[in-house]
Parts: C-alpha cells; sequence; structure tokens
C-alpha cells in the first residue's frame, strides 16, 4: 500500500496518518486512491477546525486522463458503499477536481496544477508563518 501521509506538524518531517476507522468513507477513499496509484497521498484532518468536512484528501495523477479515471472511479466506489452520490466539479478539464462526498473532500491534481496552488500550505493549521 501506498505511504499516506497526514499534514507534517514540521515542515519536511513527514507523521503517521491519522487511524480511518474500519468501514468508513475515509478509509474508502484512501483505499480508492491507493488502488488508482494516485501519487503524493495526503490526508488533512479538519474535524475541531473547520464545518466544511471532517477530511480532506489530496492526490495527484500522472496526467488529465488519470485524474479523470480516479475521480470517477471514486465517485463510483463512494454511491456503491452506501455514503451517497459524490458531486465531482472540474472533470471536463481534469486538471484539477474536486469531489465532495459530505464529511470527505477531496482534491485531485495533476502535479503541475497542485504545485501551483499549493492547498496542503494553505490547509497547513499552526504554521509558524500564520498561513490558513
Amino acid at each position: 500500500m501506498t505511504q499516506v501521509q497526514a499534514m507534517p506538524a514540521t515542515p519536511g518531517v513527514p507523521t503517521p496518518l491519522p487511524r480511518s476507522e474500519p468501514g468508513s468513507l475515509h478509509e474508502l477513499i484512501l483505499k480508492s486512491l491507493d488502488d488508482d496509484q494516485a501519487q503524493e497521498l495526503v490526508s488533512i484532518p479538519l474535524e475541531g477546525k473547520s464545518s466544511i468536512a471532517d477530511h480532506m484528501v489530496i492526490a495527484s495523477g500522472r496526467s488529465t486522463r488519470q485524474v479523470a479515471a480516479m475521480a470517477q472511479k471514486l465517485a463510483e466506489r463512494i454511491k456503491q458503499g452506501g455514503f451517497g452520490h459524490a458531486r465531482i466539479e472540474g472533470l471536463p478539464a481534469a486538471d484539477w477536481v474536486l469531489i465532495d462526498a459530505g464529511d470527505v473532500i477531496v482534491h485531485l491534481f495533476r502535479p503541475e496544477v497542485r504545485s501551483f496552488y499549493n492547498l496542503e500550505r494553505m490547509w497547513g493549521f499552526g504554521d509558524s508563518a500564520g498561513t490558513a
């Protein structure tokens, strides 16, 4: 299984991913993205920090085709898992696809687009630079 990382407490030092409850939506999403060979898979816990979701998952695909395929398969697996209908934005261009699965928000990027927007830094709570 690909190593999945949570947001590091210290920049450059990976920390272990918070445990997902077996059978949870978060676990299903992480497993699906790992099965589809997502790259640089990161999970950011939002519980108690934001009301939009409990987790934000960010991953990269090697091409727009892979990003689109991962998004479509993930939405299908979420529905089959009994977690309802996931909303998908950005699928036609597939540079940055957002999947709103309720308790988990997923961002899938092409690597160049991911480095440009740098969501991990934006959502890196407790950063000494004060970014939020």
